[in-house]
């Protein structure tokens, strides 16, 4: 009574195979196979060492108005400014 025959095996393939149809099955089956190997990565993701931060001194603020002075102009007057 609680062990299963290879009856008991076919008569639920049959079943599945009625529900889920036979072309279901493979489709169903690799994109098991791709959430698997997409957990496998995440966990390696976890495992792996943050970088340690890099120390980067403060910019002064006089440092910081020129970048912020570069920044908004156009690509075009960056170029024609870096050249003699």
């Amino acid at each position: 009574m609680g062990s299963w025959s290879i009856g008991h095996w076919l008569i639920v393939l049959i079943i599945v195979l009625l529900l889920f149809g036979a072309n279901k099955i493979p489709k169903l089956m690799g994109d098991m196979a791709k959430g698997v190997k997409a957990f496998k990565q995440g966990l390696k993701d976890e495992d792996e060492a943050p970088a340690p931060p890099q120390s980067v001194p403060p910019a002064t603020p006089s440092q910081a108005r020129v970048t912020e002075a570069e920044a908004a102009k156009p690509a075009a007057q960056h170029d024609t400014a870096a050249k003699p």
